[in-house]
C-alpha cells in the first residue's frame, strides 16, 4: 500500500472524501486513481458542483440527447444525469463500503434546496433519491435547516442513509444529533436495525472564517483574532460528538449495532491566500471524522500537509476565542445564522442555474438533431 500524507492521515482515523463528482471525473479513471493513491474513500457533491460540472463541457451531451426526446422537465433531466454519475461512483466505491463495515464508500447526492424549509417535502424527495439509486453505500444530503433537522430524524427512523449537510452553529450541530439519536430511538421502537443506519453531520469551516474575517475587517484593530474561528468552531462540535456518543442513552443502541454520525469536515478549500492552503486540513486532524476536500486541497496536501492528531488540542483556546470575538463587536450568532441562510440561498440559486442551464443545452441538442 502506498503510504502518502492522506493515508497516514487515514491511519489516524479520518476518512479522505472528494468533495467533486462528474462524468469525466469517472470516465478518465481520475477517481479510481484518487482512490488508490490519494486514500479517497468517499464522494460529496452539490448542487453547484453538479451545475459546473454539466454546464462545463460536452461530457453530458450524449446522454442528454437521447433522454431530451421524452424528458421536457429539466428537474428529471438533471436527476438522470446526476443518477448515472451517483450510481457509477457508488459501484466503484461499494468494495470500500464492505471493507470498512459501511463506515465509508459513500456517495452523496442532495434533495432539492428549494425544500430546505420544508420537513414533509424533504422527507419525500429524500425517500424519492433512496428509492432512485437502491445502494446501501448512498447517503442522500439533507441541509440543517430548523425544518430539515426534522425531516433527518424521520429519514433516520426510516432506516435511511443521511448527510447532513450545512452546518454552521454549535446550536444547529447538537440539535443534528438530538435527530440522529431520536431517529434510531424510534427505528429501534418500531422494530428497525440499527446497524443498517449511517450518517454524517457536514459541518463547514472555510466560510466560517470568511464571514468573521470580513466583519473583524470592518470594525478594525483586531488581526490576531482573524482566521481561526472556524477551526474553533469545528473542534467545540467535536467534543459535543465526543459527549453525545457516550452514555447510558448511546450505549443502549450501540448495543443494538447503532454506528455513531461522524463529523464531517466540508468547505475546508483556503479562500484567504494570506493564510496555509491547508489549514483546514492540518488543524481539524483526528479519529472518526471525515474530510471532504476538492481536488486542490487534496494535491497541496500530499504535496506539503504536515499529519498530526490536531483535534483535541487547544480546546481552551477555542473556547476563549468565543469570548474575545463577542468583546471585539462579532456577534456569533448572526455570523452563523447569516451563513445557513446564505448557503440555502447560494444552493437554491445553483440549482436554477443548473435547471436551466440543462433546458437550453437539451433544446440545443434536440434542435441540432432536427
Amino acid at each position: 500500500m502506498p503510504s502518502s500524507r492522506l493515508h497516514q492521515l487515514s491511519d489516524l482515523g479520518q476518512s479522505v472524501w472528494i468533495d467533486y463528482l462528474s462524468r469525466d471525473l469517472l470516465e478518465t479513471g481520475e477517481l479510481a486513481r484518487l482512490i488508490e493513491e490519494d486514500a479517497v474513500v468517499g464522494v460529496t457533491s452539490n448542487p453547484t458542483i453538479f451545475q459546473r460540472a454539466i454546464a462545463g463541457g460536452s461530457a453530458y451531451d450524449g446522454q442528454l440527447a437521447e433522454l431530451s426526446g421524452e424528458v421536457r422537465d429539466p428537474k428529471k433531466l438533471f436527476y438522470e444525469l446526476a443518477a448515472h454519475d451517483v450510481a457509477t461512483a457508488s459501484d466503484l466505491l461499494i468494495p470500500i463500503w464492505k471493507a470498512t463495515s459501511g463506515r465509508d464508500g459513500y456517495v452523496s447526492w442532495e434533495v432539492d434546496p428549494n425544500f430546505a424549509d420544508d420537513r414533509r417535502s424533504s422527507f419525500e424527495e429524500a425517500q424519492h433519491l433512496h428509492a432512485w439509486i437502491d445502494r446501501p453505500n448512498l447517503y442522500v444530503k439533507i441541509p440543517a435547516t430548523t425544518a430539515g433537522v426534522g425531516a433527518i430524524e424521520d429519514m433516520v427512523a426510516a432506516g435511511k442513509n443521511i448527510n447532513v449537510t450545512l452546518i454552521f452553529s454549535l446550536q444547529r450541530y447538537r440539535e443534528v444529533v438530538e435527530a440522529y439519536i431520536n431517529g434510531l430511538e424510534r427505528l429501534v421502537a418500531d422494530g428497525g436495525d440499527p446497524a443498517t443506519v449511517h450518517s454524517v453531520a457536514s459541518f463547514f469551516v472555510s466560510r466560517v472564517d470568511t464571514e468573521t474575517d470580513k466583519r473583524l475587517d470592518a470594525i478594525g484593530g483586531h488581526a490576531a483574532l482573524k482566521g481561526k474561528l472556524g477551526i474553533a468552531n469545528a473542534k467545540l462540535a467535536y467534543q459535543h460528538y465526543l459527549n453525545a456518543f457516550a452514555g447510558e442513552r448511546w450505549e443502549r443502541l450501540a448495543s443494538e449495532g447503532a454506528t455513531t454520525q461522524r463529523c464531517l469536515w466540508a468547505s475546508t478549500s483556503t479562500k484567504d491566500p494570506a493564510y496555509s492552503d491547508v489549514m483546514y486540513v492540518e488543524g481539524l486532524i483526528g479519529p472518526e471524522t471525515v474530510n471532504t476536500m476538492p481536488e486542490e486541497t487534496i494535491r497541496a496536501f500530499q504535496d506539503h500537509g504536515r499529519v498530526a492528531q490536531t483535534m483535541t488540542q487547544g480546546l481552551n483556546d477555542a473556547r476563549r476565542l468565543f469570548d474575545e470575538l463577542e468583546d471585539a463587536g462579532v456577534d456569533y450568532g448572526d455570523v452563523v445564522a447569516t451563513l445557513e441562510r446564505e448557503g440555502i440561498e447560494k444552493f437554491t440559486a445553483s440549482f436554477a442555474d443548473l435547471l436551466e442551464g440543462v433546458h437550453d443545452k437539451a433544446y440545443t441538442l434536440v434542435t441540432m438533431d432536427g
